[in-house]
């Protein structure tokens, strides 16, 4: 993975963030009392884990009949995730439709004739619950994913469908390789994707290296998840995946950036920016911006209540062709759009910073696109003096959406 970061520094001076903090582990594991570094650090054993637990459950009914006219994935959040990640891992040749759906009501096409693999970290997301009971009353063939000895678990024993237990030592959006791993497994056991031992060993690898090289121990200087987060502050983040499987990595930063440094985030794929989000580039926080600059000011000098906020590009890069080579090929296409999205951002003064995919599987590729900007979210949320776990807004949220009946306590 390349990351060029040039600039971090000056972007971290922004007020209200504290770059001390990064260089000092004891300060942010004090800092981080819910676990969300080591929850994050992780991802590697939740790989294995969820693998063996994936391999003990009876799939087999799933394959019994057949391949099935589509496959819905029913999740919110993290969980809903995984469906874009399964269709991605699976590729254009696929033949059979995934369906990602986030919301309580399964389509009205859906039937005996397709599968549902209802995920929830927790067990009882009611997504996931109205989907799973749908399933089982219209005879599609159910999977569930989720917490074990909870309420989804319970409604797919009662439906005699097959259910991979996900042991919940976190939220859901650090759980994301325990709940993905045993989507992909169910696929494997209708013939959607070809996820094989080395795979999944790969990957583990993988996300374990980028776990240390993050880890909190390391400086700033050789900490790319560090680099990466102190190069945000105080921006507007905009980031751009070139291929399916790069903008499934650019949406899951998005996300995490949202719920644990809390920062407003524009997330997609280079496809779309190229039909008109570009143009933020000349907007008030890009060129606009830059152009109205006084080159002749001391940054040393600036009132901090005057800096100029910025946008901060970051582009998700598939690679693992040549764009001369392999010219008509769509990667390359969007490959050659993510040098001319550079270029427009180096004339405008926008900072972009590059992570570029590794690895021989779909799996472990997109490993390592989500393993530093996962630990870059937690390391910019803890910067500005917030708790990456705690997230009042959420659970105010829970409790204004489910009001306790009157008399209830």
């Amino acid at each position: 993975m390349s990351s060029p970061l040039e600039g971090s520094a000056g972007v971290a001076g922004h007020r209200n963030v504290d770059e001390s903090l990064l260089d000092n582990e004891q300060a942010m594991l004090d800092s981080d009392p819910g676990g969300m570094l080591r929850a994050t650090a992780s991802a590697g054993a939740q790989v294995r884990e969820a693998a063996a637990l994936a391999a003990e459950a009876d799939l087999s009914a799933l394959a019994d009949e057949g391949r099935p006219r589509a496959v819905v994935v029913a999740g919110i959040g993290t969980a809903g995730l995984t469906g874009n990640i399964l269709s991605t891992v699976a590729g254009p040749r696929c033949p059979v439709p995934i369906v990602g759906h986030r919301s309580a009501a399964l389509p009205g096409w859906v039937g005996a004739a397709d599968v549902v693999i209802a995920v929830s970290g927790s067990g009882r997301s009611p997504e996931a619950l109205a989907a799973a009971d749908a399933a089982a009353r219209r005879g599609a063939r159910l999977v569930a994913i989720g917490s074990p000895d909870s309420e989804l678990q319970a409604m797919a024993e009662r439906a005699r469908a097959p259910f991979i237990p996900v042991p919940r030592r976190a939220p859901a959006r650090a759980s994301l390789w325990g709940l993905t791993v045993p989507v992909l497994f169910a696929a494997r056991s209708l013939g959607l994707v070809k996820v094989n031992e080395a795979d999944v060993a790969e990957t583990a690898t993988r996300l374990d290296a980028d776990a240390e090289r993050s880890r909190p121990g390391a400086e700033s200087f050789v900490n790319p998840a560090k680099a990466l987060a102190l190069g945000l502050a105080g921006s507007v983040p905009v980031i751009w995946g070139s291929s399916p499987l790069a903008t499934v990595a650019a949406r899951r930063f998005a996300d995490t950036l949202a719920a644990n440094a809390r920062y407003p985030v524009m997330a997609g794929s280079l496809g779309e920016a190229g039909r008109g989000r570009v143009g933020l580039l000349d907007g008030v926080f890009g060129g606009l911006a830059e152009s109205s600059r006084d080159i002749f000011a001391d940054p040393e000098d600036a009132d901090d209540e005057a800096a100029v906020t910025r946008l901060r590009l970051v582009i998700f890069r598939d690679g693992g062709l040549n764009p001369e080579e392999d010219a008509d090929e769509p990667i390359a296409v969007e490959e050659r759009r993510a040098d001319a999205v550079q270029t427009l951002a180096e004339r405008r003064g926008v900072r972009c910073d590059v992570l570029v995919a590794e690895g021989g599987s779909t799996l472990e590729r997109l490993a390592s696109l989500v393993a530093v900007p996962d630990f870059a979210s937690l390391y910019l949320a803890l910067a500005h003096g917030l708790d990456p776990m705690a997230v009042p807004a959420i659970d105010e949220m829970k409790e204004l959406s489910n009001p306790k009946p009157e008399g209830r306590a």
